[in-house]
């Protein structure tokens, strides 16, 4: 199973210096990838600028962006972005995650339309395609580029949850990006069995790729920063799913962390992301030092 981090893009104050330090670390440290999240509200910086400065900053990671909302934007730009990261990174974008997003709010605030977001992603996964393909978008202007350094693209994983949203993405995904807030192996192997389930009633050929994720700290104090980080992320639901959910996550420290990991591979999968509560380098270093010992 390959391992990978998410950058701590939800953090205000975080400056230059920051994450050229969390660049460096985690480039020489024992992870595959590196990954950021998208969210508009908040004090979060953007995904894009954040994965281009990685891009240019490493060396040897994966650059994975997890996830696009992608119904909040264009296509064919989400296309262009994609593989302008790939050659910035020296063709190190080989997946990307696109979902559909919960925050109504964050799509208010670009403009977008909230309703119609599944149907218009089934849409969208097939113009991107189509760039990627240099097929014409707009009829006589030509392709549009750049091309990506893999023919066709990277793979596209689903960001899904339910049955419905999974069956509906096995019709084009490549993989299933599941999510597990406190890395348990029954929901982690719940979604990837669905999703198993949901390609072959849609005949492809391969089975899903499957990706995973979770929270962690493993900061001085990491389980009162846990919670409060996914209180603080929550929060916009309300206070009584932010606190239970708050309260259900407890992987802040080593052997926590191994068995969330332990937990990832029974379930099957292919790559794990650890998403981590704070900016702290101890998040990188720490994890570093459990993955040397695994």
């Amino acid at each position: 199973m390959k391992i990978g981090i998410c950058l701590p893009y939800m953090k205000a104050g975080l400056t230059r210096e920051d994450y050229m330090a969390w660049f460096r670390a985690v480039d020489a440290g024992p992870f595959h990838s590196i990954c950021c999240g998208e969210r508009v509200h908040g004090p979060t910086m953007d995904m894009r600028m954040v994965l281009a400065a990685a891009a240019m900053a490493t060396q040897r990671v994966e650059i994975t962006p997890t996830l696009y909302v992608l119904p909040m934007h264009s296509a064919t730009r989400v296309a262009k972005e994609i593989a302008s990261l790939d050659i910035l990174s020296g063709g190190r974008v080989r997946k990307v995650s696109v979902g559909y997003g919960g925050r109504e709010q964050d799509y208010q605030a670009v403009g977008a339309a909230y309703k119609g977001r599944y149907g218009r992603m089934d849409c969208q996964v097939e113009e991107m395609r189509m760039v990627w393909q240099g097929q014409e978008i707009v009829s006589g202007a030509g392709p549009i580029g750049p091309a990506p350094t893999t023919p066709g693209g990277p793979m596209l994983l689903a960001g899904a949850m339910g049955p419905k949203s999974i069956a509906r993405c096995a019709r084009w995904a490549d993989g299933l990006y599941a999510w597990s807030a406190n890395g348990e192996r029954e929901e982690l192997a719940r979604a990837f069995a669905m999703a198993d389930a949901a390609w072959e009633q849609a005949e492809r050929p391969r089975k899903p790729f499957r990706m995973g994720g979770f929270w962690y700290s493993l900061a001085d104090d990491g389980q009162q920063k846990l919670y409060d980080y996914i209180y603080e992320y929550l929060a916009i639901a309300g206070p009584e799913i932010a606190t239970m959910m708050a309260e259900s996550v407890h992987r802040s420290s080593a052997d926590a962390v191994r068995e969330g990991l332990d937990n990832a591979a029974a379930a099957g999968c292919e790559e794990v992301f650890l998403v981590p509560a704070t900016a702290e380098l101890a998040e990188v270093d720490r994890l570093a030092d459990i993955l040397a010992s695994r």
